[in-house]
């Protein structure tokens, strides 16, 4: 099973691609998580929170080709049932649009067919996050960044 989702956001690649990799930026629109690598191929991510008591994700960065594309595996660690759901993969892709906009379009498959919807459902939040915080500079409000409040 694949989920695809695509948005548009007024920031340039690179700007778009820092969000994406830099830990600090990802905690203000990903629930406050912090998702560290040293984002070369074939290296390890760990996703965190400050108010979590463990690792709440881990994967490989399959692919890294900055600013368009990055591809990643991922486990998600926060509870048995996500856990049970084993390894999917996360595909970032960036494409200019414009001077000023970019599609970013992030594609998370390699899902068994009625996977827990907890590995994907998120989506729609954390890009809208990052797409406000982008363009305004602020942090948005979701279901999602009042977990760990």
């Amino acid at each position: 099973m694949e989920k695809i989702f695509e948005i548009y956001i007024r920031t340039t690649p690179e700007r778009l691609w820092q969000a994406i990799t830099d830990s600090e930026i990802r905690g203000k629109f990903q629930f406050g998580n912090r998702v560290t690598s040293d984002w070369t191929p074939g290296s390890r991510l760990e996703v965190s929170n400050p108010k979590a008591p463990g690792l709440l994700g881990e994967g490989e960065n399959l692919e890294v080709d900055p600013p368009r594309r990055l591809v990643q595996t991922m486990v998600a660690l926060w509870g048995e049932d996500v856990k049970s759901e084993g390894t999917s993969r996360i595909t970032w892709e960036i494409e200019p649009i414009a001077a000023d906009s970019c599609r970013l379009t992030v594609t998370h498959d390699q899902l068994r067919e009625g996977a827990n919807n907890q590995l994907y459902g998120g989506w729609p939040m954390i890009l809208s996050g990052l797409k406000t915080w982008l363009e305004t500079g602020e942090v948005l409000t979701t279901p999602g960044s009042l977990m760990y409040g």
